[in-house]
């Protein structure tokens, strides 16, 4: 199995990818927005993807934060609020925003299960500091790590009530990134204590089955490499400190923070402790570099894989999707906010 999850060109697969997904078998796949035009067509991709592997349980995995992280878009599927609408509601009411951030995961989720899709890449953990850039924002779930740490556990309940993954992000902290990691990597100067708080609500959550790195570099733990790179912040802080010890992704490979080919990103990362490469723009001759260069997945690896696909659950075969949009709306009507 190669130890990578891929993207996807369009709507439906075509003749190549079908030929290389086959070959290559990888841990899973990503979707967007280009792979995403209505129920119907979504999930006769999905099934394709389930049948190239002969296997039910698929690593099928979406950006789906709800705000402006969204590739299942309305018309067709619900919009959901960003993390921002859940912090205001626990600064009046923590038990009430806990609740509500449940009802919307478990609501978001029934809708990817319709579709096939079993991983959500969400609750983001990452605690923004003053004059961080504004590529973390209203999906921060607050800035203090309890808050973080009690809203990120709801949502990941939330999403296993309909057999749906999340995914904790970004580790070791995203919330001091001065500039877009999509465009160039971030610098981070603070001190091994300030570090302490962007630890702390991936501490709580550590049991989480699937956790993604974040491409920043860290000169408190290595001024050379950063996180995804680096197999000091790999095993001493994210493996240690945070004691993760579910499948570690990284952070889309292409992100214009990391330097060289698709496939020597891929390589260095591997090497580095990741067990999984998320490589999202579907470009063949990446995808083929990748699995020339990373080989098959380790044994820990390939443990960690098989614990995350036995806790994916089955879509329930009935449910109200109306009414768990409801209570969340209630509940967030106390703070005098819609979703």
């Amino acid at each position: 199995m190669t130890p990578a999850i891929f993207g996807i060109a369009g709507p439906s697969l075509t003749a190549d990818e079908r030929a290389f997904f086959t070959e290559a078998d990888p841990v899973g796949y990503i979707l967007f927005g280009r792979n995403c035009q209505s129920r119907a067509q979504l999930r006769a991709l999905t099934d394709e993807l389930r049948a190239i592997h002969g296997r039910d349980r698929l690593f099928i995995g979406i950006d789906q934060e709800g705000g402006r992280v969204a590739r299942m878009k309305p018309p067709e599927w619900s919009a959901f609020p960003p993390g921002a609408v859940f912090d205001r509601l626990y600064q009046i009411a923590p038990a009430s925003a806990i609740e509500a951030a449940r009802l919307n995961a478990h609501a978001l989720a029934l809708e990817l299960g319709e579709v096939g899709i079993t991983v959500d890449f969400h609750p983001p953990l990452d605690l923004p500091q003053p004059g961080a850039h504004d590529i973390i924002g209203d999906r921060a779930l607050g800035h203090e790590p309890m808050q973080a740490a009690a809203l990120g556990r709801a949502i990941l309940d939330g999403f296993a009530r309909a057999g749906v993954l999340g995914c904790i992000k970004h580790m070791p902290g995203h919330g001091r990134s001065v500039v877009d990691t999509h465009k160039e990597m971030p610098t981070v100067t603070a001190s091994e204590e300030e570090l302490a708080h962007d630890l702390a609500p991936f501490i709580r959550l550590n049991h989480a089955v699937l956790g993604m790195t974040g491409h920043l570099l860290f000169t408190a733990w290595d001024a050379e490499r950063p996180s995804t790179l680096s197999p000091i912040v790999i095993e001493q802080i994210i493996r240690g400190r945070i004691g993760f010890d579910g499948l570690l992704l990284t952070d889309d490979i292409d992100m214009e923070a990391l330097k060289g080919t698709i496939p020597e990103r891929a390589e260095r990362a591997i090497a580095a402790g990741c067990d999984v490469v998320l490589n999202c723009w579907a470009r063949i001759d990446d995808m083929i570099g990748i699995a020339q260069r990373c080989g098959t997945m380790t044994a820990p690896g390939t443990a960690r894989l098989d614990r995350a696909l036995a806790a994916m659950g089955d879509v329930p075969e009935s449910f109200d999707h109306g009414e768990l949009i409801a209570k969340r709306d209630a509940l967030l009507a106390i703070a005098g906010q819609a979703a």
